[in-house]
Order: structure tokens, then sequence, then C-alpha cells
């Protein structure tokens, strides 16, 4: 009787124990990543040919304890090697683990090599080569804490390398995990399974070789055990031989049918060619086709298993397009698979909440590094149209608003308006119109919010949204506002670069959606910049904390003499320049100058007649000399400004805060007054939120 271990995919140990059992294995015992068992060579020779789930069948050697490098070495000699290969055959050491004293796998790969040498040259025999590529014979060591254990590799290559699949999609499935997902699914192997989205093709074939009782080992060439000198060759050939005769008997008797759908061509031609190679290509029906385009390609009698492992993101920019993916899904199996099983796969359980159905089992298990979660669904027996509305309130209450305010922008002459300000407390998000796209804003729930049911809304915002607007999935952005701390306001998010064009009144401007938290136009600016406009002809500009210069373009378009731009900045500076250029304001007349604002107000000694300064609520960057908060320092402020606002001049003041305060007592003393136009300057699309901004005129005080 052979000890021996199959390694498998966390989370696979058990479903792996069953197979080991149906093929006749004692003694099997669980343990993390794999499972212990024993069985003659014949049971040997079945598992490596048979099991679909095991990545590799391993037969322990030795285990010893390793408190010093020169213990592994020792250890390792203690083996007879030259009774398990010849020494013209080629071997590998893979280490994994390390100690106190082991304290790199690369060292402890070479110390137990060095043993191997040693092994065979003290006996005076040849020393055996190194081939880390393709060895004949593969030694596999385990360290952990004080104890190693050696094993020989009867496997070669990992199991799961069937041999039929060559070339792949993104992000393939291995194998045996694949075999796991199809035996987890319960897909029974008479009845038709279906992949809406197979890619290369893995999950159907791997339930084909099942449905034609074809051992997932017969088409490999290459095993570690070839080169093993206690090899029966006789026995393996017996055992390939059997495997041979039941696919053949298997593959002539199998009546379950399979589908697959892929939207990518070339994906789709590798999973024709995986098939073919793998013998089950007649089984196997492959089409180019979208999901939205899916059929049940069965009659109504016929019911069967929905098998798929849906794509996912694990950035968040990417999430939009896959929860209208899940949503259209499970609107899909509702109304074409009455009845049916489905069963997914995936590495984001919340977005298979999108689907809006109830699991009856789930399993977890590793696809690589990532945590994974597969979820068994028994469809209704009656086919649905849709299951209703999402998030039904939310989508009436954005038709109801996109009926008053489309019509509204088009009039006014913008592309860039607010569609929804958190109208209804249960979807606590903004929602903003960029021509053809759309940016979902979330405010950060509080805390007191649990944060799955916060997630599932924010899911149903964007499924409703997308199915109002009547809006591609690669057309809408989600981004995740919350309080901003330091530099995190000006943090890049990605690195895509893709501005396009919008209109707003006479003005066009470069947005960008996606690279910062913020797009380059603040929409509720948007008529305190025409109210500047009107105001600037003939006049000499100021722009302080500019942004990216929209302000500066609206008075460069209504006429004024000079615009001077300035923010501490470079990105938005070079930004200002480009929107400047898109309008035709170019020459000296149009300066840009990168600086902290509040110096160079002090420093400045140069004349206005208007000036428009939209500052920070608070900042504290290291780039500014001090900190800054409006409320405390706006007096100050004014009485820079005033040095550099001619006589008959004036100044817009905007800002944020929440119940700002304005210091009139301050301002008299300085000779200067205010009067608030916040409300000329609230648009329609901004009627909800009256405390987005404030907004002020300062101006010399007239004398009386």
């Amino acid at each position: 009787m052979n000890s021996l271990f199959a390694s498998t995919g966390r989370g696979l140990e058990e479903l792996l124990k069953s197979e080991l059992d149906a093929l006749g294995a004692q003694d099997l015992q669980v343990a993390q990543g794999g499972v212990h068992y024993r069985g003659d060579d014949r049971l040997m020779y079945r598992s490596l040919m048979w099991s679909r789930l095991a990545s590799r069948i391993l037969l322990p050697l030795g285990e010893f304890g390793v408190w010093s490098d020169l213990d592994l070495y020792v250890g390792a000699q203690s083996i007879d090697w030259s009774a398990l290969f010849d020494s013209n055959k080629t071997f590998a050491v893979h280490f994994s683990g390390t100690n106190d004293v082991i304290r790199n796998s690369q060292f402890g790969a070479l110390r137990v090599k060095d043993a191997i040498v040693d092994s065979f040259t003290r006996q005076g025999k040849t020393r055996p080569d190194v081939d880390r590529e393709q060895p004949d014979i593969r030694i596999n060591v385990w360290l952990s804490r004080d104890r190693a254990s050696i094993a020989l590799d009867l496997s070669g290559d990992a199991l799961h390398q069937r041999g039929y699949r060559q070339q792949t999609g993104q992000a393939p499935l291995k194998e045996n995990l694949a075999a796991a997902i199809v035996l987890r699914s319960g897909w029974q192997p008479h009845t038709p399974l279906l992949d809406p989205m197979c890619g290369s093709g893995t999950l159907l074939i791997e339930a084909a070789l099942v449905a034609c009782d074809r051992a997932p080992g017969l088409l490999r060439s290459r095993w570690g055990f070839s080169s093993w000198k206690k090899h029966n060759e006789a026995l393996w050939r017996e055992i390939k031989e059997e495997a041979q005769q039941r696919a053949r008997a298997g593959t002539a008797a199998a009546t379950a049918r399979f589908y697959g759908y892929d939207n990518n061509g070339r994906v789709l031609e590798h999973a024709v060619a995986n098939a073919r190679r793998a013998g089950v290509a007649d089984l196997i029906t492959l089409q180019r086709q979208d999901l939205l385009q899916l059929k049940n390609p069965l009659p109504a009698e016929s019911v069967g298993t929905v098998l798929s492992n849906p794509p996912y993101g694990e950035r968040l920019e990417s999430e939009p397009a896959l929860i209208a993916l899940h949503s259209q899904l499970g609107r899909i199996m509702k109304r074409e698979f009455a009845g049916w099983n489905l069963s997914l796969f995936s590495a984001s359980p919340e977005l298979l909440s999108c689907l809006q159905l109830r699991a009856d089992r789930q399993f977890k298990a590793k696809n690589g590094p990532l945590d994974c979660v597969q979820k068994n669904y028994q469809l209704a027996a009656s086919a649905t149209e849709s299951g209703g509305q999402i998030a039904e309130d939310y989508a009436n209450r954005l038709r109801k608003n996109l009926k008053k305010l489309d019509k509204w922008a088009r009039q006014e002459g913008i592309e860039c308006y607010r569609i929804y300000d958190a109208d209804l407390p249960d979807y606590n998000v903004a929602v903003d119109r960029y021509a053809d796209w759309v940016v979902i804003q979330e405010y950060a729930p509080p805390k007191t919010i649990d944060a799955n049911k916060a997630r599932q809304r924010l899911f149903d915002v964007i499924s409703a949204t997308l199915s109002v607007l009547e809006l591609p999935a690669n057309r809408l952005v989600l981004k995740t506002r919350e309080r901003q701390k330091g530099k995190s306001q000006y943090q890049k998010l990605s690195e895509k670069g893709e501005f396009f064009e919008v209109q707003e009144y006479n003005a066009r401007f470069w947005v960008n959606l996606t690279d910062y938290l913020d797009t380059g136009l603040f929409l509720d600016h948007r008529l305190a910049r025409q109210m500047l406009g009107k105001m600037s002809k003939g006049k000499d500009f100021l722009n302080l904390f500019a942004y990216t210069g929209s302000a500066s373009v609206h008075a460069g378009l209504g006429g004024a003499r000079t615009t001077t731009t300035v923010d501490m900045s470079r990105t938005y500076l070079e930004w200002a320049e480009r929107n400047l250029r898109l309008n035709g304001l170019t020459g000296r007349q149009h300066r840009l100058l990168q600086a902290d604002c509040l110096s160079w107000l002090r420093e400045s000694n140069e004349q206005f007649d208007l000036i428009f300064i939209d500052p920070p609520t608070f900042s504290n960057s290291k780039r500014m000399e001090e900190s800054f908060d409006v409320q405390r320092d706006h007096p100050e402020l004014m009485k820079q400004l005033k040095r550099l606002l001619r006589a008959g001049g004036t100044i817009m003041f905007s800002n944020n805060k929440r119940g700002f305060k304005m210091d009139h007592e301050g301002l008299q003393a300085l000779g200067l007054q205010a009067q608030e136009i916040t409300a000329k300057t609230q648009s329609q699309d901004f009627a909800r939120n009256r405390h987005i901004h404030n907004c002020w005129l300062v101006t010399h005080a007239s004398k009386e």
C-alpha cells in the first residue's frame, strides 16, 4: 500500500475526498490544501488518470526536523535517491516555506539539490543534472516551522493541464477548478448545460468530459512517474487502455448537449479548438452572441442547467457595466429559462445580488488569490418578464426630473447639469449628465447604515439609471464622495486621460470624468460664470483659486480686456490653458500663474476691475504657507483683495461652507460692502440643494 497525498485548491478538499473515495482510496484524511490517502499501485495510477479535482498526486518520501541548514541537507540525503531514479535523468526541487534558519526558499531548494547530487556521487555514480523547466523527476519540499516533508511528484506538470487547452481568454479558470464548479452546480450528466459567457469553453468541456466518461488525464503524454524506478509500465498501460475504452463507449452513449455563447469571436475560436482537442466538439454548440440576445435554444419542455463564471471587476470604475450585465442576466434567466437550474461562480457576491434571485445553495472556493463563491438557484417554473422595476421609487423620480430638466437644458444651451440630487433619503446619490455621459456620485453613507445594504442600493441605482436613461453601460461613471482630507481632493483616480468637449452657453470646456474626483467643471457655479461673462466687457479680470479656468473662459468670451488665472496646481493650470485655447482665447492678455493664491495676493500690487474668488472651505495643504478657514479668514482675504480692486470694481466671492456668515462689520471697517446674490446663482437643477454654495458681490463702500 502506498501513502499518497493529493493536493487541490483551497475549498475543494471535501469534494476531492469524495472523488478519491469513489475511486477506491482508503484511510482518507482531509488536510488544508489536499487529502491524505492510501492505496495500491492500481489505485495510485487510477487517481492520476481519473481525478478531475486534484492538482498533484504526491508520494511522500520522508519527514524530519530542521533546526539548521545542515539538518535540511542531512535529512534530504538520508533518502536513497539512486533507488528512485537513475543519474541520467534530470530533476528539479520545488521548495516552499521558510523558518528561522531557512529564510529563503531558493536557498532551501539549493541545499536539497546538493544533498541529492551528493548522494549519487558518494556512491561513485554520475551526478544527475538539474532541469527547472522540464525535469524527468520533480521533488517537492514543504517546510513548516521546524518540520520538513519531502515527496516525489508523480504528476509532473500539474494535473489541471489536461492537454486540450492551448489558448484561453482573459482570467481563465484552471481545469480542476472548472470541474469542481461543474460538480457543485447540481447539473446531471444526461441533461443540457448552457454557458452564456463561455470564454474559451473550459466549464463546458469539463462537463462534456464527465458526460462521456472521458478520463481527464487521457490526453497527457508526460508524467512525473515515467522516470521513477518503481513505475509499473504494464499496469499503467492497462489503466490507460481501460480509460480509452470507457471514453469510446461513453462518447457514443452520451445524450447530453452543451451550448456556449460569447461576444468575443477570437476567444470563441479558442473554445472551438479546445473542444476539438478534448474530443467533445460534437457535443458542444458554440456561437458568437451577446448576452442581450440570449434565447433558450431548447423546447419549452426541456430543462437543464445554466452555468457560468461571469466577469467581475476589481476597480470601482468597471462596476457600472458589470452591474448592468448581472441585472440583465437575472432578467433573461427569469424570462428564458423557467424551471432551469442556474449556477454562477464569482469573486463578487455583491454583483450576484444584482440578479434579484435567491440562492438555494452556495459554496466557497479560491480562484488563485481571490475568494470566490458559487451560488446555485432554482428558477421559477413560470417565465416572468422582468420581476418588476429595480429601485422603482428612484426610477420614477429620475423620470420625473428628466422630463423637466432635459427640455430646460436644451433651451439654455447647456450639456452638463444635475438630474438627481439625493431627492430620496434611501438613494443618497447625485446624478449628473455630461453630454452623452452620466456620472453617479455616491455620498459616503453614515457608519450607522449597514455597508452591504448601502452597496446594494447603489447597485440598484446604477441598474435603474441605465434602464431609465437607456444609457450604454460604458457611458456611466461611478464616483464616491466623502469629506476630502489633505491631498486627496487632487489625487488621481486613474490614468485614462479621456477628455471630451461639452457646451455651456457660448463656451466650450474640456471635462474628464474618470481621472479625478471632480470633472473639471463645477456645475453649481454655472450661473455665476454666466454672470461674470456679462460683467467683464472691457475689464481686467482676476480669477483666484481658478481650478480649470472656466470663469476665465466666460470672462474672456464676455469681452474682458485681460484675464489673469491663478491656481496652485500645474495640472489644473494646464487644463485651464486648454480651455482658453478651445475658445480662441490666446495671447499675452490671457495670463496663467502657478502660485499659492494667498501668498500671491499679499505680494501683488496689480489692479483689477473684476475679481472672482472661490476659495476652499478649509485647506491645510503643505504647498500653502499656512492653513486657511474661509469663515475665520475671509475678512483678511477681503483686506488683501481690496488693495487690488480698482475704484468701481467688483469682487464676486463664493464658497461652499454651509452656514457661512459674512462679517459685514469687518467689511465696513475695511471700506467694503457685500450683497448676497446666492439665489441668483442657483440654477433649476440645484433647486433641491439651496446650500450647495453661497455667493456675494463685494464692492467699495459708497461714500455718504
